[in-house]
């Protein structure tokens, strides 16, 4: 059965490689899992782009496990030297558009999917979640659908880290703040400048340390990006303003952090989106004790995923390697997805066999 799997998901794989998938404009690769799930008996549901489906014996009293990759790529870069949608196979790479990113992990769980799919004694349901948008952070992505999927106990995100453990995932919040002062004519002695008050605040974010350290990455880490004021040379300017990028760790919520920076800056404070939180699941838990078992190591990500959007516990984890993603000429190994799915269903055995 698994090897039967394994060549499905490599032609599935080249089929979703074959067809142009912008963000946006995944309905095509929509329409293609929805159809290779279906004509594997599965009952799938949609909405926009988005296609997800439950295991057969799905049980409501029963927790439910989320397999989330996406499906959507980012445009081929102008290094390209070869057809971005070919999905030729030379030796042992398979090349195309969004091979590495994330076609590996998503066909991947696929099969994961359909081989506990049949099994009834499963300590969990499992959702699969095939999504759009994650190369733009869209809001029309597994964010829309979340609501849909019903109550979820823990997850993987597929995205390529060579199957080992990303155990944590950094926030990111995009500060645009705003500096208050006075007009006035720089020969006298008037006005208020808000340059000089920008200072002040931006000081802070170069030298606050917040108290609490992750394990997993050490501290938050701010760092002021832009800065723009002024109008002409002999004018005092009223308003100075500033972004400032901070990448929030899972010591704390994206809330509190920007509560705390609220409290301690004289300026206006106006983050782009609070959407983009740090997660993590614990070491101990026991889908990461099984990775580890397998020989796989933890670490912290540095790069934001869909993993972001989701309030539980999750880890990172896919075939392909994170270097390839939108490479020119990209291209992921046969082996690996092989491995992958291989990888996947090791990792989850211990965990939902109820055997």
């Amino acid at each position: 059965m698994l090897e039967k799997i394994k060549k499905e998901i490599l032609d599935l794989l080249q089929q979703l490689i074959q067809i142009q998938s912008f963000s946006k404009e995944e309905d095509q690769t929509a329409d293609l899992i929805a159809q290779f799930l279906e004509e594997r008996g599965v009952q799938i549901h949609r909405k926009l782009n988005n296609v997800w489906a439950y295991n057969k014996y799905f049980d409501p009293a029963k927790p439910t496990l989320l397999l989330n990759s996406h499906h959507d790529t980012v445009k081929p870069n102008s290094g390209y030297t070869r057809n971005p949608y070919d999905a030729a196979i030379e030796g042992d790479k398979l090349f195309g558009l969004g091979s590495n990113d994330a076609g590996g992990c998503l066909v991947a769980l696929i099969g994961t999917f359909l081989y506990f799919y049949p099994q009834s004694e499963l300590k969990y349901n499992i959702c699969l979640a095939a999504t759009a948008e994650e190369e733009i952070s869209g809001n029309n992505g597994l964010e829309l659908v979340l609501p849909d999927l019903g109550e979820l106990e823990f997850g993987i995100v597929g995205e390529p880290t060579e199957m080992h453990l990303a155990i944590a995932e950094r926030g990111l919040l995009v500060l645009d703040c705003t500096a208050h002062g006075k007009a006035g004519h720089a020969a006298r002695e008037e006005g208020e400048n808000a340059i000089y008050k920008a200072l002040t605040a931006i000081e802070w974010f170069r030298n606050y340390q917040f108290p609490k350290v992750s394990e997993v990455f050490g501290p938050l880490k701010m760092t002021v990006t832009i800065i723009n004021a002024g109008s002409q040379h002999n004018v005092v300017p009223a308003t100075c303003t500033f972004t400032v990028d901070v990448r929030v760790t899972d010591s704390y919520t994206n809330e509190e952090v920007l509560e705390i920076i609220r409290a301690n800056v004289d300026c206006d404070v106006q983050p782009r989106s609070i959407r983009l939180k740090p997660s993590s699941i614990d070491k101990n838990h026991p889908l990461v004790q099984a990775g580890v078992a397998l020989g796989r190591i933890t670490y912290g990500s540095p790069t934001t995923s869909d993993q972001a959007l989701l309030s539980i516990p999750s880890v990172k984890v896919g075939p392909g390697f994170s270097g390839r993603s939108h490479m020119a000429d990209e291209f992921i190994y046969v082996r690996e997805i092989a491995e992958g799915v291989e990888g996947y269903i090791n990792m989850l055995k211990p965990v939902i066999n109820g055997k």
